[in-house]
């Protein structure tokens, strides 16, 4: 009922691939490694049979661990087990900084209720102390701040791991999150009583009783504890020495195609070629070709977002509303800012490549590469924010001359040979020209206002500085 409600009637090929291989025969023998291009169901791949397998076991603890690089990203995948894990009585938790760690802390941590005018031993206090949710989806370092401070928060009965986003995963340090989680539970592993105590079913006793007798981690009756990995990404590496710092059992790797780099299916991709002084009018004719459709415009850097942005909203009667997007807002702006792209309020969205990673959002028909991305693995996630879930998707590059052939050796790495001139008309370019000149020219106004505001500001400090300095000595 719950996947119903989602609109879904049947299952992507990447989640019965998953489920065939966890619920079904494969039984979960296997740490998983899936790559599988975006926009194909690869959240719910991996939680759907974790929400399956712990509907089955009926105790209050933590026992699967989503860990995600972007705060975003994780809001969304919460949504995703939101929408099916209560139907089977399971709570999904959040931790990604967002909100106080003590917020956090109130949400994920349960207190024992104890009657009052009687004193308890704070260290009995401390053993009741239980884990409110069943499923935790965090940020590296959020989990890393609950790890080291937060009381009654635990790992010693996690059963599922799943690392999204795996290779951006591996190439940043985050707090060195991940030898940390597996160092915890190897040690709560080596700690287990030996025999067939530690794998008493749930069912047989409180909370209380199992952290005594061990935690349950077999799977089919088999008496040896093992936490359960699934790594993923668009663009998984199968290079054995970056998979091996995740300590993986057994893997399997799953694939929907021969290629490491997939672009969805019904993606169109075009190209058109520019001098760089004209890219921003090209840029404008562009977006008015298309109309007001909802489109997103990815730049090189953060401070490419905030000029371009900046830029077109200095240009009159584009009738289409633009915001920025980058990693610099403050996540309360960022959040307010995608609400209003999903609700169609925005229909052109600005942004650095933090948006390029598994950021799904309903009605993007269009991706715009105003700077050409470095790495195919860039140009794949990027064009993934359209043509998700079998949907029709056009990803427009703007390219200057002597970017032509290094943009078509980029494309033949995802296998992807056809990429057709974007025809613009000339005539609408030249008619962007006044409306240009008027744009940049306040954006330079605006700019060097800016400039002369902080460069006052700091001959005020300056000379504050001074007059400090000065009255101490003649003190």
């Amino acid at each position: 009922m719950a996947l119903q409600n989602m609109g879904f009637k049947t299952l992507f090929p990447v989640q019965l691939a998953v489920w065939q291989e966890t619920i079904g025969p494969g039984a979960f023998e296997r740490d998983l490694c899936i790559n599988s291009p975006t926009g194909s169901g690869k959240t719910l791949a991996y939680a759907l049979p974790i929400v399956q397998m712990l509907s089955t076991r009926a105790v209050k603890c933590l026992r699967a661990l989503v860990v995600l690089p972007t705060r975003d990203l994780a809001l969304q995948v919460k949504q995703v087990f939101a929408a099916i894990a209560p139907a089977v009585g399971l709570s999904v938790g959040l931790a990604v900084g967002q909100s106080s760690i003590a917020d956090e802390i109130s949400q994920l941590i349960k207190k024992p209720e104890h009657e009052a005018g009687i004193c308890y031993d704070p260290q009995d206090v401390l053993q009741e102390l239980q884990s409110s949710v069943d499923i935790l989806v965090a940020t590296p370092g959020r989990l890393m701040d609950h790890i080291t401070t937060t009381k009654g928060f635990t790992l010693e009965h996690l059963c599922y791991l799943v690392v999204d986003e795996t290779d951006r995963m591996l190439r940043e340090a985050y707090q060195s999150w991940l030898p940390t989680v597996l160092k915890l539970t190897r040690m709560y592993d080596e700690n287990l009583m030996p025999g067939v105590n530690n794998f008493l079913p749930y069912a047989s006793g409180s909370l209380k009783t199992i952290r005594r007798c061990g935690v349950e981690r077999g799977f089919k009756g088999k008496s040896y504890p093992r936490l359960v990995k699934m790594v993923l990404s668009a663009t998984l590496t199968q290079d054995p020495s970056k998979l091996a710092q995740l300590d993986l059992h057994h893997p399997l790797f799953l694939t929907t195609g021969q290629r490491r780099y997939q672009l969805p299916e019904k993606l169109e991709s075009y190209k058109l070629i520019c001098a760089s002084k004209l890219k921003p009018l090209y840029l404008v004719a562009v977006l008015q070709h298309l109309g007001g459709e909802k489109c997103i415009v990815f730049t090189s850097s953060v401070e490419s977002t905030h000029r371009l942005c900046t830029l077109l909203n200095f240009f009159g009667d584009l009738k289409v509303k633009i915001k920025e997007y980058s990693g610099l807002q403050r996540q309360s702006v960022r959040s307010k800012t995608l609400k209003a792209f999903r609700e169609g309020e925005i229909q052109v969205l600005v942004s650095s490549d933090a948006m390029t990673r598994g950021m799904d959002i309903e009605g993007v028909r269009n991706i715009i590469n105003y700077d050409m991305p470095a790495y195919v693995k860039t140009y794949v996630h990027r064009a993934g924010r359209t043509a998700r879930a079998g949907q029709t998707g056009r990803c427009i590059t703007l390219l200057r001359v002597h970017e032509v052939k290094r943009f078509k050796k980029l494309l033949q790495k995802a296998d992807n040979d056809s990429c057709p001139l974007y025809s613009i008309p000339s005539s609408s370019v030249e008619s962007l020209h006044p409306f240009y000149l008027s744009a940049f020219s306040l954006e330079c106004l605006r700019y060097w206002t800016v400039m002369i505001y902080w460069a006052r500001s700091s001959l005020f400090l300056l000379q504050l500085r001074f007059a400090i300095t000065l009255g101490r000595k003649r003190l």
